[in-house]
């Protein structure tokens, strides 16, 4: 795996080299460009020239926060819930969270609160078809620009690979796709995700009502390409397999066997009282009946033995019977058989069509006009996000969707919940072109979580045990100066609450909350204690020892941010209560993050970090 590793950096290092000598050459056109890195490809495999966005471009001046929109907020109401399905905890809600603004800003704020803590990614990107679904730098990606696939390919590149370190090891991404970029992207994810974590391409019937315009084919299906990102032998899981009352327990393959059943562990529909031992069955199976057989009450009253070509050996034939297993001789041919009372969900197959309960493009149509939001093309129906999110199994699962779109996939998410009583939490981002993010995507939620009305006049009881937080990307300055410091300190505190679940300001009034701020996820839950900058640190710190002395204990430490202009959380002042806190540096914890995964920086105020770090 090092080896494989090593390789694979050096052939990364060897395109980036070539791309850079293709992009610094000034006697080459862009279609020129275009031509020479197709070239490449055929030769060395997947290759583009590496264009910086404009939003790529912001992160070298400035670092990206995430800040509430408190007024977007909704919080849980238990009272319209169904409490049925939520005896163990009946007061708790998922948190959800839905930011706007460009994912590539977004995701490197997620970098920070939530690397490697995702289950499941699912994502719907642009196809870049050619019919202005695919914007780069502010304008639509043609389909006669010579750069066409090469723009694609970096924009999915950098988001994709930070999607990769937000995932679990044992976490899995579903990205939909078409034919205009399915080969490509193929390619792409077996660098980010290495070839051997790749699952399957799933097909999925987009439709039943095919158009006619083409003159070769009529396209049916899209495709749902799934990677884990550590491969792992945990089985996925399908659709529930059911058992008719009729599945014989021989087959002619199979070798004889001897089985023994114990008294009142066969079901009996024959009226005699007992049954000479002897040869049975049909014109297709014989069956000896080893010993009488005794019968009362429609059960064997005796044990009694078989001998055919069984399909179970004795084990199986007792794990079946401990797991409910009906077994029935319904005639004096006494061939036995089987009603399974419970099955291991099957694998889903690789189409997903009707049969797996899956719905098209017409059924997501008509989901958003119930809502009544029209307003939203080529929306994934919540089906088929439900259907992926149900493969592994997992009620308390993190899954995100960065190019969420019409917000189909919180909605699935809240709807899976209600049916089984879950605590998943959805992840939401997208930009607020043409209002998406505020009209469509929260919009959306907002009326599934409070209830709607169709328009037939049918009311919709509201999905109202869940929580939505709405949040903006905004920006600090990445001059490394004092002064931002303590503004990306103090702007962050939104992102501190979203990375240790805690909501609820809990700061006590004589608290001076331009200080200190304290968040809490519940009486028994975590809790977050920030201190703030100030000229009185010193002060600060005392304050925050008497605080954390006069809270009740806690199984769980308390977090405690400290402003520190180093990566020192001052353990030495909190030594009274440290061994009731956590100590983390601010905003060091912050840049640490992000030094690994943002662009180099602009060349601008080193100098004066350099100098304060001397002193």
């Amino acid at each position: 795996m090092k080896a494989q590793k090593k390789h694979q950096h050096k052939q990364d290092s060897l395109r980036e080299q070539i791309l850079a000598k293709i992009a610094a050459s000034n006697l080459l056109s862009e279609e020129e460009h275009a031509y020479l890195a197709e070239r490449l490809q055929r030769q060395y495999g997947l290759l583009w020239e590496h264009r910086a966005e404009d939003v790529e471009t912001r992160l070298r001046a400035e670092l990206p926060v995430l800040l509430e929109v408190p007024e977007r907020r909704i919080l849980p109401r238990f009272d319209d819930a169904q409490p049925h399905l939520y005896d163990a905890a009946p007061n708790t809600a998922p948190n959800h969270i839905l930011i706007e603004g460009d994912n590539l800003h977004a995701l490197s704020t997620l970098a920070f609160t939530h690397e490697g803590k995702v289950d499941v990614i699912y994502i719907d990107p642009p196809y870049n078809t050619g019919n202005k679904d695919f914007r780069y730098n502010d304008r639509f990606v043609e389909k006669e620009d010579a750069y066409r696939h090469s723009a694609w390919l970096g924009f999915m590149h950098r988001r994709l690979t930070l999607a990769h370190r937000l995932l679990k090891d044992t976490g899995v991404i579903f990205i939909s796709i078409d034919d205009n970029e399915q080969a490509q992207l193929k390619l792409l994810c077996d660098e980010v995700f290495g070839e051997g974590n790749f699952i399957k391409i799933f097909s999925w019937v987009k439709t039943e009502t095919p158009s006619n315009l083409s003159n070769k084919a009529k396209e049916k299906v899209e495709f749902v390409i799934c990677y884990e990102k550590l491969r792992n032998n945990i089985r996925f899981q399908g659709l529930q397999k059911s058992s008719s009352s009729d599945n014989p327990m021989m087959k002619h393959q199979n070798t004889e066997k001897i089985l023994t059943f114990a008294p009142k562990t066969l079901n009996i529909k024959i009226k005699e009282q007992s049954i000479k031992s002897g040869i049975y069955g049909t014109e297709k199976y014989d069956i000896e009946l080893l010993n009488d057989l005794e019968i009362a009450d429609g059960t064997n009253s005796n044990q009694v033995s078989f001998k055919g070509k069984f399909i179970w050996k004795q084990a199986n034939l007792e794990e079946e019977l401990s797991k409910g297993t009906i077994l029935t001789i319904k005639t004096k041919t006494m061939i036995l058989s089987y009603e399974k009372m419970s099955y291991e969900p099957e694998v889903p197959p690789n189409l997903i069509d009707r049969t797996s309960g899956v719905g098209t493009n017409e059924n997501a149509e008509s989901e958003l006009i119930e809502i009544g939001l029209n307003t939203f093309d080529y929306p994934k129906p919540t089906s088929l996000i439900q259907y992926l999110l149900g493969f592994n199994g997992n009620k308390h699962s993190l899954i995100l969707d960065f190019f969420a779109g019409s917000g189909t996939t919180l909605h699935a998410v809240m709807a899976l919940n209600a049916a089984d009583g879950g605590e998943r939490q959805c992840i939401l981002v997208t930009n607020n072109e043409n209002k998406i993010a505020e009209e469509v995507c929260y919009e959306r939620n907002r009326r599934v979580i409070a209830g709607y009305t169709k328009p037939n006049g049918e009311a919709v009881a509201g999905l109202a045990r869940n929580a939505l937080r709405y949040y903006r990307t905004e920006f600090v300055g990445r001059e490394r100066t004092s002064a931002n410091r303590e503004e990306l300190t103090r702007r962050a505190l939104d992102m501190l609450c979203i990375k240790e679940n805690c909501y609820t300001e809990a700061t006590p009034p004589e608290m001076n909350s331009a200080a200190m701020r304290f968040f809490t996820s519940g009486t028994e839950g975590s809790s977050m204690l920030v201190v703030l900058p100030s000229d009185y640190m010193d002060e600060q710190f005392q304050e925050a020892v008497r605080f954390i002395a006069s809270l009740p204990e806690r199984a769980q430490r308390i977090k405690v941010y400290v402003f520190s202009p180093s990566d020192d959380p001052f353990a030495e002042e909190f030594d009274e209560v440290l061994h009731r806190v956590e100590l983390c540096a601010l905003p060091e914890a912050i840049l640490r993050a992000y030094r690994e995964i943002l662009p180099e920086q602009n060349n601008v105020g080193n100098e004066e970090l350099d100098e304060e770090s001397e002193e």
